[in-house]
């Protein structure tokens, strides 16, 4: 099996301090921000299903 050129370990939160590249999320207040947005809206989605469940079934 080949090896990848790009064979470096990439992080899934990188820190504020640390120089790198390979990331996937990172800990400053945006994805902060955008987690929260995301987690309401999925609770509101799921509340409106469980309601219209309720109400039409």
């Amino acid at each position: 099996m080949q090896e990848k050129e790009n064979d470096t370990e990439t992080e899934f939160i990188k820190e504020e301090d640390n120089n790198t590249q390979q990331f996937i999320l990172q800990k400053n207040s945006k994805t902060k921000i955008a987690a929260i947005i995301i987690t309401v809206f999925l609770v509101v989605l799921v509340i409106g299903i469980i309601a219209s469940g309720l109400f039409i079934g």
